[in-house]
């Protein structure tokens, strides 16, 4: 009985070490996961002056592309005077249509002058490009005139942003940044305009609305 005593005493230690090498390998695999994550953080590119703007730049761009393509085209020239609303004033307000082109117009006066683009004058005036019709058309020249704003992004750095771009007197992060605040506030006018027709902004659905 003394002879057996010694090997199971031995099993049991051993059984004990086993235990305690994965506990030791798991704790050491668990310590080295946030470590590893830390690595691929670190692993990204720092953010830089056209990066950041860049990202505001897609983020309005995402935004108001859904909004535009989630109004039928039969309702793409709709303006609130059309419904007659007791006590409203929306007199002379532009379309829908109308919205999404002024701000595609004003995209490009913003951003060209830092990429070095021309703008024809004939867009200056209330409408323009007239021959833009379809919603096709229309939402094509607004994607067009954010990808122009992706170009003037990426001219951005810390030395050039405080200086003025082609004939402007703005400075080039003012035309930048200011570009994509005009756009927000079309956007919110857009969103209203598609709740007038019963759509939801895109933006809005499966949230609270």
């Amino acid at each position: 009985m003394k002879q057996m005593r010694i090997p199971l005493v031995v099993l049991a230690v051993l059984g004990f070490s086993a235990i305690a090498l994965r506990s030791g390998v798991m704790s050491a695999v668990a310590a080295s996961a946030p470590a590893a994550a830390v690595t691929q953080q670190t692993a990204q590119p720092a953010p830089t002056i056209a990066s950041v703007v860049d990202g505001e730049i897609s983020g309005i761009e995402k935004e108001i592309v859904a909004a535009a393509e989630a109004m039928p085209e039969d309702r793409f020239n709709f303006s609130p005077e059309s419904l007659k609303i007791p006590g409203s004033e929306y007199k002379g307000v532009r379309t829908f249509a109308g919205q999404v082109k002024h701000v595609a117009v004003a995209n490009h006066f913003f951003w060209a002058p830092l990429t070095g683009d021309t703008v024809p004058d004939a867009w200056e005036h209330e409408n323009a490009p007239e021959n833009l019709k379809s919603k096709a058309e229309i939402i094509q020249f607004l994607k067009e005139s954010f990808a122009l704003g992706h170009k003037a992004a990426a001219t951005l750095t810390a030395d050039n942003i405080l200086q003025s771009a082609g004939k402007s007197k703005s400075t080039r992060l003012f035309l930048a940044t200011f570009g994509v605040a005009h756009a927000y506030d079309h956007y919110g006018q857009m969103v209203e305009y598609l709740r007038m027709n019963g759509i939801v902004p895109p933006a809005s659905r499966g949230a609270s609305n």
